[in-house]
């Protein structure tokens, strides 16, 4: 039997330490950082989108609320003119909303009118994203018609497709929800 001497060089050298890290644990660290922040962008959005649509639909029936406290029983004294600078003299919009000459604006920049319409009065959303007017008008309760130009729903809750056709254009223009 012979034995066969390994060298001394072949042998893997244990006693030394490894300094840094090799290029593919860059490659993977910097992978999974990156997961990571694109899982939590995803969600942060999607958080303020909701956020977003809560707000719209917490000022749309806190206005509702207040209007209808305002005018009391005497719901055809609504008149036919716009509404919007007598309500908010006598501070009936939330203080989430900014009014400036003569301005009610929501949070993305479009404006807010409340408007008599003899029986009722209807409240007019601008320039209203998308996934907001589909949450607000999916969600939507208490209202005699919503619309959006030449489409609207009387039906509430509203179905799905009523929420995707009045919510057809990013951002939807003109959002109207109207009340007794």
């Amino acid at each position: 039997m012979t034995y066969t001497t390994i060298k001394q060089s072949a042998l893997p050298n244990f006693s030394t330490k490894q300094c840094g890290a090799s290029l593919l644990e860059g490659i993977a660290y910097l992978g999974i950082a990156a997961m990571v922040i694109l899982g939590a962008v995803s969600l942060l959005s999607g958080a303020f989108s909701s956020a977003q649509s809560n707000r719209g639909t917490e000022e749309l029936v806190s206005i509702r609320t207040a209007v209808k406290k305002y005018y009391g029983s005497a719901s055809s004294a609504y008149g036919s003119d716009d509404m919007t600078a007598k309500l908010y003299k006598a501070k009936v919009f939330p203080s989430t909303m900014t009014f400036e000459t003569n301005k009610l604006t929501n949070s993305w920049g479009g404006n807010v009118t409340v408007n008599g319409n003899t029986n009722s009065f209807i409240i007019n959303y601008t320039k209203v994203p998308q996934d907001v007017c589909l949450a607000m008008v999916s969600g939507a309760s208490g209202w005699t018609k919503i619309s959006a130009g030449d489409l609207n729903t009387v039906i509430f809750p509203a179905s799905p497709d009523d929420a995707q056709k009045i919510c057809a254009s990013n951002p939807v223009e003109n959002l109207a929800f109207e009340s007794l």
